[in-house]
């Protein structure tokens, strides 16, 4: 079975579907896509630090980002908002391109 495209207001897949789904594709059983996902996350978590490349999806890296000043909406005074380390995540070039195609010129 090929995997089906999800059209705009189909409900997000589930945890249990995508391990679903996986196995059929594979051919391995749940339990080992299971531990696959597990592995891959952990692995994940544990390198986000060093920068992390999933190949043809995309890039986590974790940025520091500066103290800056900005604005309560409330009361319109400044505030200082400290530095601060974020996740960030960037998608390939090739993710992109597959989701949304470039426009043509």
């Amino acid at each position: 079975m090929a995997i089906k495209k999800a059209k705009k207001g189909d409900k997000a897949l589930t945890k249990t579907a995508i391990i679903g789904c996986m196995a059929e594709e594979t051919g391995l059983t749940k339990k080992d896509v299971t531990k696959v996902l597990d592995t891959l996350t952990a692995l994940i978590y544990a390198q986000a630090p060093a920068g992390f490349t999933v190949p043809g999806l995309g890039k986590v890296k974790l940025v520091e980002r500066p103290e800056r000043m900005g604005r309560n909406p409330r009361t319109g005074e400044p505030v200082k908002i400290p530095k601060k380390t974020v996740l960030k995540f960037s998608f390939a070039k090739a993710a992109k391109d597959a989701i949304v195609p470039p426009k043509k010129k």
